[in-house]
C-alpha cells in the first residue's frame, strides 16, 4: 500500500468511500452489510487505514453500516471521516444535533476527519452565515477533541471555493476535490487543483473514475489506451498529480477492491508521453459523449445579453449535465440564481449569436437546457 504523509500520521494513498456499497435487490438504502464487512476486512488487511461516510450516503444508512464494520477493528487501527451535510439548506441550523447523532451512528467519540460537506453555490452563504454558527461550532469540537483534522468537499467553482477559502482557509487542514483526467480541463479541476496546492493544501480526491464513466471506455479512447487497465489508468493519472494525498474510492464490490488494492500497491505516476496519450483518450470520451457546447468563456456574448445572463457559465453547466446524462450539479448550481438568470429566462434574441467566435447557437443551447431541466425534475 502507498502511503503519503499528512502531518504527523501516515494515510493510506487508497481510502475506502461509502457512498456506493453494495446493496440489495438494487436498494440504495439497503446495503448488503455482510458483502461490506468483507469489503472491510480486506482493506485494513492489505492497509488501507482512511474510511469515508456521511449523513446522506445510502439513504442515512452509511454511517450506521461503516461504524459496524469499522467497530470489529482496533479504534487506532483506522481513520474515519464524516460531513456536516450542508448540501441540503435545511440543515444549516442544526450543526450540533446532526454531529452528535452522527458520533452515534458511527459508534465513535471523535471522528479523525470532519468536512464541510460539499461547499458549493447553493450554500456558500449559508456556510458563511454566522447566525447558522456552523464554523464555529465545528471549531470547537475540534478544540474539545471530537474533530482531530477539519477540512472541506467541494463540486462549486473555482470563485466559491477561492470565496471559502478566504473566509475560512486558515482553519481548514485539507481539500476534497472531484478530480480525474477528463475533469482535469471539463470541469477545470485542473485550476482548482492548483488553487488548493498553492494554498498550501492536500488534495483529497473524490469521482477518481467519474462514477464508474473511465472504468468502461468509448471504444476509441480504450484502443488508446491498451495494455493497461482503464482503472488503472486513471488512478496512475491521480499519482501524477502535485498535492494528492488520499484518493476516495467507492468499490461496490469485492473485485473492484480487490483490483484498487493491486494498482495502490505501487507508486507509479504516468510518463508526459503516457499523460500525453491520456489526455487524447479524454478528448476521444467527449467526443463520444452527448453534444457539449463548445465555449472558450471568451464572454464576449455577455455585454450583448439584454437579460444579463452569464452565458458562459450556463453553457459550462448544460455541459456538465448533458454530458453526464443528468445528475446534481448543474440543478445544485442554478438553484442559487434568481429564476431570471436562469437558462428560462433566455428570450432568444440572437444577440449573443452574433459575437460567439465559436458559432455556437446559444438560445436553443438555452431552450435545451431549460427542457432537460424540466424533464428531470
Amino acid at each position: 500500500m502507498i502511503y503519503k504523509k499528512f502531518q504527523d500520521i501516515e494515510l493510506s494513498n487508497l481510502a475506502m468511500g461509502a457512498m456506493r456499497l453494495p446493496v440489495v435487490d438494487g436498494n440504495d438504502a439497503a446495503i448488503d452489510e455482510a458483502a461490506a464487512f468483507e469489503m472491510v476486512d480486506l482493506a485494513m488487511a492489505r492497509g488501507v487505514n482512511y474510511y469515508d461516510t456521511a449523513w446522506g450516503y445510502h439513504g442515512g444508512n452509511s454511517e450506521l453500516v461503516m461504524g459496524r464494520a469499522l467497530a470489529r477493528h482496533p479504534r487506532e487501527k483506522f481513520y474515519l471521516a464524516d460531513k456536516f451535510p450542508g448540501y441540503d439548506l435545511a440543515n444549516m441550523d442544526k450543526v450540533e444535533e446532526i454531529f452528535e447523532t452522527q458520533l452515534k451512528k458511527c459508534g465513535v467519540e471523535y471522528f479523525d476527519f470532519y468536512l464541510f460537506h460539499n461547499v458549493c453555490e447553493l450554500n456558500i452563504d449559508g456556510y458563511l452565515d454566522e447566525r447558522f454558527g456552523i464554523h464555529k461550532y465545528l471549531m470547537e469540537q475540534k478544540r474539545n477533541g471530537r474533530i482531530r483534522h477539519l477540512g472541506f468537499s467541494s463540486h462549486g467553482s473555482l470563485e466559491v471555493i477561492e470565496r471559502f477559502l478566504d473566509a475560512y482557509g486558515e482553519d481548514m487542514e485539507f481539500c476534497q476535490l472531484q478530480l480525474n483526467y477528463v475533469d482535469w480541463s471539463f470541469q477545470k479541476a485542473k485550476e482548482k487543483a492548483e488553487l488548493i496546492h498553492r494554498r498550501g493544501l492536500p488534495i483529497w480526491v473524490m469521482e477518481p473514475l467519474r462514477g464508474g464513466l473511465l472504468a468502461n471506455l468509448p471504444e476509441k479512447a480504450a484502443a488508446l489506451l491498451g495494455g493497461m487497465p482503464p482503472v488503472e489508468w486513471a488512478y496512475r493519472f491521480l499519482q501524477s498529480v502535485p498535492g494528492v494525498t488520499v484518493v476516495l474510492s467507492g468499490a461496490s464490490s469485492m473485485e473492484q477492491m480487490k483490483e484498487n488494492l493491486r494498482i495502490f500497491a505501487e507508486d507509479r505516476p504516468l510518463t508526459d508521453d503516457e499523460q500525453a496519450l491520456l489526455m487524447r483518450a479524454a478528448d476521444e470520451i467527449m467526443k463520444a459523449g452527448a453534444e457539449t457546447a463548445p465555449c472558450t468563456a471568451c464572454h464576449y456574448c455577455v455585454s450583448h445579453c439584454p437579460q444579463g445572463l452569464d452565458i458562459p457559465w450556463l453553457l459550462e453547466l448544460y455541459n456538465e449535465h448533458v454530458f453526464t446524462g443528468g445528475g446534481f450539479i448543474a440543478p445544485m448550481a442554478l438553484s442559487s440564481l434568481a429564476d431570471d438568470k436562469k437558462p428560462s429566462a433566455c428570450v432568444g434574441c440572437r444577440s449573443c449569436e452574433q459575437v460567439c467566435p465559436q458559432q455556437i447557437k446559444i438560445s436553443e443551447v438555452m431552450s435545451k437546457f431549460d427542457a432537460l431541466l424540466n424533464e428531470k425534475k
